[in-house]
């Protein structure tokens, strides 16, 4: 850079600093409080019976239904997954983004 520039560039960033410091920007502001320590207390206590007022779930109870299935069917059906095939199977891993038959759910047999 030369020289006319760099004196264009210290004016401009002094010019700059200058008015930043017109604003006249206010450091943080101490807290003032308005009310006794009690009344927070009693705000605060009503605040926490009151719920999640802000809470985007319906405040109901949770409600589980029975599995029709015993322990061992479902252990069987779990353990038949992790054994299966096609368990981690990516479409993208193949060309044209199509599974081959061995490793579809449920394979299509040709007509016979």
């Amino acid at each position: 850079m030369n020289i006319p520039n760099i004196i264009a560039v210290a004016a401009l960033s002094m010019l700059t600093a200058a008015g930043a410091h017109a604003q006249g920007f206010e450091p943080v502001q101490p807290l003032k409080i308005a009310a006794s320590r009690a009344q927070l207390q009693a705000e605060g206590a009503a605040a926490a019976r009151g719920g999640n007022v802000y809470g985007d779930v319906v405040a109901s109870p949770l409600t589980t239904q029975p599995s029709r299935l015993d322990r061992a069917s479902v252990r069987a059906e779990a353990v038949a997954a992790a054994h299966s095939p096609n368990q981690n199977v990516d479409r993208r891993a193949f060309a044209n983004s199509e599974l081959p038959p061995q490793f579809e759910k449920n394979p299509q047999r040709p007509d016979r």
